[in-house]
């Protein structure tokens, strides 16, 4: 199922917690040799998980964490505005577009890797719609384009740099109902039961403007 929750409302799930926080050290740091920071405890976190940021999870069947990323207003700081001006050519900044950084599949997820991706996906997508939202802006690199494509939400891109398997693009992604149907399809969850996940989270119904969450 896919949990949603902020950085303080973490420890009510410890499992999921630790475990999210080293499988993305063994992406990031070990898999993909990221230049990322691993703490003594095997747990790889930067600055904005500092910042309160809102985490989608999927956990699985089992209890364990199947994939997870992470979201942030754009309005604040944020990852894309701090370290990749010279790709998009300035800073985006809006109520209706958040950042979402940090796209990590456990390791026991590879024979269901693409159900996970569209579910973590999914998981954005929801977000989007429920706050009223109108982008998600995110930094991917060159592995996430086939990702993206097969899973039928391909971003505009807004600027790249580098080349190859190094190559680095920013990317927005537009919200819809059709995409969120399209990606309950990919993840083989029921549209109904995606809308309870969320709903239970935050208590209210899908908001038509994001002036309150950032007001």
């Amino acid at each position: 199922m896919l949990h949603y929750l902020y950085a303080d409302e973490l420890n009510s799930k410890p499992v999921l917690k630790n475990a999210m926080f080293k499988d993305r050290a063994t992406q990031f740091a070990e898999r993909l040799g990221w230049d990322v920071v691993v703490d003594a405890y095997g747990e790889e976190r930067d600055e904005y998980d500092k910042m309160n940021p809102l985490y989608v999870i999927w956990q699985r069947p089992d209890g364990s964490h199947g994939g997870s990323m992470r979201a942030l207003p754009t309005t604040a700081r944020c990852m894309t505005n701090d370290h990749f001006k010279d790709i998009t050519g300035g800073e985006i900044k809006s109520p209706l577009i958040w950042e979402s950084t940090r796209f990590c599949l456990g390791p026991c997820a590879d024979k269901d890797a693409s159900q996970i991706s569209a579910a973590i996906m999914l998981g954005g997508a929801e977000i989007g719609l429920k706050f009223g939202l109108k982008h998600a802006v995110g930094v991917f690199d060159a592995r996430m384009v086939r990702i993206y494509r097969a899973l039928g939400w391909s971003p505009e891109i807004l600027g790249s740099s580098g080349g190859g398997r190094n190559r680095i693009s920013v990317g927005l992604w537009e919200f819809s109902e059709e995409i969120r149907l399209r990606l309950c399809a990919k993840a083989g969850v029921a549209p109904e039961l995606s809308a309870l996940w969320i709903d239970q989270a935050f208590g209210m119904p899908r908001m038509t403007k994001v002036d309150a969450l950032v007001g």
